[in-house]
């Protein structure tokens, strides 16, 4: 085994969140009087990362926090328009099974992130870190790497932004990215040092060390 803990980020990494996302998003928009998001600017909005995407809107950073969290709300009155990504339940017993521990660092709430895994896929994850600050995963990787005992070496943090490959850098641990996320592959491709998992399966055979994935 190669990595003893892999720590999931959630929205758009486990769970295909990003059409809902879309459409919540022009919602807060109306609600926290910032800029909305035409449909041929999507593609745009999915190159950039989170500061970025903040000027992009006219989204101060005082008014985050109160946007993050009608989010949440939002999602949580409408969980039954969020699924998992196929493969991930399989994902998680495979690790589980093969003695690897899980965690799940997110911004979203612990509530939203079970109830969308189901009592099933939630009693595999280990260690929950929700509610985070939108860039305060650092902080919460470092809490569940001392709960855990696992040296950062052997932990692997897999998101799909570059806030969550920032996070990861800052505390020594290995990062790779998902193809199939917020963030669009080419944008994630061009930062070196990390890997982009293409397919589920790619994620398994990294954290148990097999050479048979297609990465780039």
């Amino acid at each position: 085994m190669y990595y003893k803990l892999v720590i999931f980020d959630f929205d758009g990494t486990l769970a295909d969140s990003f059409p809902f996302f879309r459409s919540a998003l022009n919602t807060l928009a109306d609600a926290y009087s910032f800029k909305r998001i035409e449909e041929n600017e999507v593609d745009q909005l999915r190159s950039l990362d989170v500061r970025s995407m903040m000027k992009h809107v006219g989204l101060p950073a005082w008014k985050m926090p109160f946007v993050a969290n009608a989010f949440i709300k939002l999602m949580s009155s409408n969980i039954d328009q969020i699924r998992l990504f196929a493969g991930v339940p399989e994902l998680l017993k495979q690790l589980s099974d093969k003695g690897v521990r899980l965690a799940i660092v997110s911004s979203n709430s612990e509530e939203n992130i079970r109830r969308v895994l189901g009592p099933q896929n939630a009693s595999l994850i280990t260690y929950y870190g929700c509610g985070t600050a939108m860039f305060g995963k650092s902080r919460k990787f470092r809490k569940v790497m001392a709960k855990s005992g696992v040296a950062p070496s052997e932990i692997l943090c897999i998101g799909d932004e570059v806030r969550d490959m920032e996070a990861a850098n800052s505390e020594s641990m290995a990062f790779g990215a998902v193809a199939w996320g917020y963030t669009r592959a080419d944008v994630l491709r061009a930062y070196t040092g990390s890997k982009l998992f293409n397919r589920i399966d790619d994620i398994l055979h990294t954290v148990l060390g097999e050479n048979k994935s297609t990465m780039q």
